[in-house]
């Protein structure tokens, strides 16, 4: 057989090959098809110690090396919040728990009275855009928001990103804004983000999901991968290349 049916054949078999199709009413209803896979702790830390000390230029060079130049590495614009020069605080590297916010498109509650209008706040920050991830965070989390970066609205401020830090976070990256920024960096909590955001949540954003796959930076991110950021950047590293990749560097 010569190479044209050969390639011919393969062709054949591949298109008479059972494929697995969800049903219109599956779909309708909505579905993923990104598996989020779940690790133990133990399994963090252990990935986790390979690439400590590293930076993200290390880390780049080591995703070259194994034939993904550029995979990962999110948009320049997202930087980090402050940098420290001496003990270089503002570095860190851990594995993604991630969330996604999205612009709301319900009605503003206008002028209202002062208790009604904490009231309609309190109701939207615990029903609209709580924070569900919290209880995920664990020693060497690595929090990555997808947020409605459109909305002005600062779903990160120096209350909530300080309780993360004492969960065990040990840096955020969001491809959207933060507010309270000069407090954030009185309180050392590595931050990685656009720009400042003045607005709170309710009225601009809801939550849509925890824990499934997001873009940041213009780059996958799953939950379990390794993000690693410095000054120059950030970098997100699938699970299951992040062992060979750490052993290019090494």
């Amino acid at each position: 057989m010569n190479r044209t049916l050969a390639l011919l054949a393969a062709v054949a078999l591949l298109a008479a090959a059972p494929t697995v199709r969800a049903g219109a009413e599956d779909l309708r209803a909505g579905r993923g098809f990104i598996e989020t896979t779940v690790y133990t702790a133990a399994q963090d830390q252990e990935l986790l110690q390979l690439f400590d000390g590293l930076r993200v230029a290390d880390c780049t060079d080591g995703m070259d090396a194994v034939g993904l130049p550029g995979v990962g590495l999110m948009d320049p614009a997202i930087h980090p919040l402050w940098k420290d020069a001496k003990a270089f605080t503002h570095r860190f590297v851990g594995i993604a728990v991630t969330a996604r916010y999205v612009p709301t498109q319900r009605a503003w509650a206008g002028r209202l009275p002062e208790e009604e209008y904490d009231a309609w706040s309190g109701k939207w920050y615990n029903e609209l855009s709580p924070e569900p991830f919290m209880e995920l965070i664990r020693p060497g989390s690595a929090l990555v928001l997808d947020d409605a970066l459109a909305a002005d609205v600062g779903s990160v401020g120096s209350n909530n990103i300080l309780a993360w830090k004492l969960k065990g976070m040990s840096g955020l990256v969001t491809n959207a804004t933060a507010r309270d920024t000069d407090e954030i960096i009185t309180e050392g909590v590595p931050l990685y983000f656009r720009h400042p955001g003045r607005g709170i949540r309710p009225g601009r954003n809801e939550i849509e999901s925890v824990n499934r796959p997001i873009v940041c930076g213009g780059v996958l991110v799953v939950p379990g991968d390794v993000i690693v950021a410095d000054g120059d950047g950030a970098v997100s590293y699938t699970h299951l290349r992040a062992h060979e990749t750490s052993r290019a560097i090494s």
